[in-house]
């Protein structure tokens, strides 16, 4: 399998294999990964994979994107990395072998579930960017081994990312992380899971400023090829190819939960911030994966709902971007957006470069006028968006009618599942992506529903830990300085 560029190499090398990109991140042109082609499931292949558990599902899917790593050495870091013992944060009553239980909330009259959680936030750090995460932390241990590097991984988080990927990449030998977090933006207890934590390779970075600003650090320095080739560095927000194809699995995984053969269809719903998750759900769609529709939700900070809604994508300046109970998607500049456009327009580079263009230099873009926004109805997509009255109103109605708390993020997906029920087919099951667990929020549950959230118990106290973290401007040169003084 080969990647190619968003943006069309422009003059650089093309056609990497998968532990290149790995490595790598951003492709030296500032365009993202992708496949050359989307490798098509057939009916047999999903009838064998129907039973399968989800490290053998895992390696099924992901063969057909790292042909570059021998198919046992594949095989052995996905079984060590879905077992049972690393996703253990499993809701009582559901099942810890399945790694991603469907939890119903709804079954029809025939007692088939009708509307559910795909719970993804069973992992270390409660949230479902662990489903990724854990398997990219095996995946760079392995490729540095092999090739005898090490490597510096650069990243940005706006809640979730940077816990995941310290979790996942603690001790990890050849590895160092620097990771950028808006500076009090955070819930206290993600602040708490990320700059607790002492290992001598992770470093924590509060940039006074939003996520878009951390954002726009990262890349400005992967930008910078002199820099990113001296100082080795690398990615792990979803920018990284490998996060988006790990996340394709559990929408298999959660199609054979809530169907019984593969005739019948089924909707997601994602809460969408950077678009990493959803974008894993448009390719395992292009891959032949049966999906009637994949709802996006958003928060107040709305650029993706307006997209869908308009065709006009309008990335906000940090000044306009909300600071909201569900901080993970206070994002105003999508990454992986870049990818789903790059399929809207004919996978042509020149156009996507184009566009970008106009984005870097702070406008908008309006695809209806050329005409690619009318393609959108082939996609599958429907979105809408959350406020904070109906996050508050969500968490109350689906603890006081099912008895199941759910976090903000989640809150904001089955919102708007509700609110475009009418875009799905009769009879097609609908999952709401599960984000986080409730205790991660803990300040807006107990505003919900005047009670804290249940907390695991090997997560008792973290807030008092002491914290280690370096508070800076969002200066791309004061970030260089301190990376620089750190390797």
């Amino acid at each position: 399998m080969k990647y190619i560029s968003t943006r069309g190499h422009a003059g650089q090398p093309a056609n990497p294999e998968f532990c290149d990109i790995l490595l790598g991140g951003l492709a030296p042109d500032g365009g993202l990964y992708l496949p050359e082609t989307y490798p098509q499931v057939t009916r047999a292949e999903l009838d064998a994979w129907r039973k399968l558990s989800y490290a053998d599902l895992a390696f099924a899917i992901l063969s057909k994107f790292i042909t570059d790593i021998p198919a046992a050495d594949l095989k052995a870091i996905c079984d060590k990395t879905y077992t049972a013992d690393v996703y253990r944060h499993v809701r009582a009553g559901d099942n810890p072998a399945d790694i991603t239980p469907v939890h119903w909330l709804e079954k029809d009259a025939a007692g088939k579930g009708s509307f559910g959680l795909l719970e993804l936030s069973n992992g270390p750090t409660l949230a479902f960017k662990d489903m990724a995460m854990q398997l990219l932390g095996n995946l760079f241990e392995y490729v540095l081994a092999k090739r005898s590097e090490t490597i510096n991984i650069l990243g940005a988080t706006s809640g979730d990312t940077g816990s995941a990927a310290e979790y996942a990449m603690r001790g990890k030998h050849g590895v160092r992380v620097f990771m950028l977090s808006p500076h009090g933006k955070m819930s206290a207890f993600q602040r708490a899971q990320m700059y607790s934590l002492q290992d001598g390779n992770i470093f924590n970075i509060a940039v006074t400023g939003m996520f878009d600003d951390a954002q726009d650090i990262v890349k400005a320095v992967s930008n910078d090829h002199a820099f990113k080739a001296k100082y080795k560095i690398g990615a792990v927000n979803s920018i990284n190819w490998a996060r988006v194809a790990a996340q394709i699995v559990y929408y298999f995984k959660g199609y054979f939960a809530a169907t019984e053969s593969n005739d019948q269809q089924v909707a997601f719903c994602v809460p969408s911030g950077n678009f990493g998750n959803i974008c894993a759900g448009h390719i395992a769609r292009q891959m032949g994966l049966p999906v009637a529709k994949l709802i996006l939700a958003t928060n107040e900070n709305d650029v993706l709902d307006e997209f869908f809604r308009t065709g006009v994508y309008r990335p906000r300046k940090a000044a306009e971007t909300h600071v909201t109970s569900s901080p993970s998607m206070d994002i105003s500049k999508a990454s992986n957006f870049e990818r789903f456009v790059f399929d809207l327009v004919g996978r042509d580079p020149q156009k996507v470069a184009a566009l970008w263009k106009q984005v870097d230099g702070g406008a908008a873009f309006d695809l209806t006028a050329s005409g690619e926004f009318s393609r959108i109805g082939g996609f599958g997509f429907a979105s809408g968006s959350s406020s904070h009255a109906d996050r508050l109103a969500t968490i109350r109605k689906v603890f006081d009618k099912y008895g199941v708390m759910i976090d903000t993020h989640t809150a904001d997906g089955v919102k708007v599942a509700w609110e475009k029920a009418d875009t799905v087919p009769a009879g097609v099951p609908v999952l709401v992506l599960e984000t986080a667990l409730p205790v991660k929020f803990a300040e807006t549950i107990q505003e919900a529903l005047g009670r804290e959230p249940e907390r695991p118990a090997d997560l008792e106290g973290i807030e008092a830990l002491p914290q280690r973290v370096e508070v800076m401007a969002p200066d791309v040169e004061a970030v260089k300085r301190f990376i620089t003084t750190r390797v």
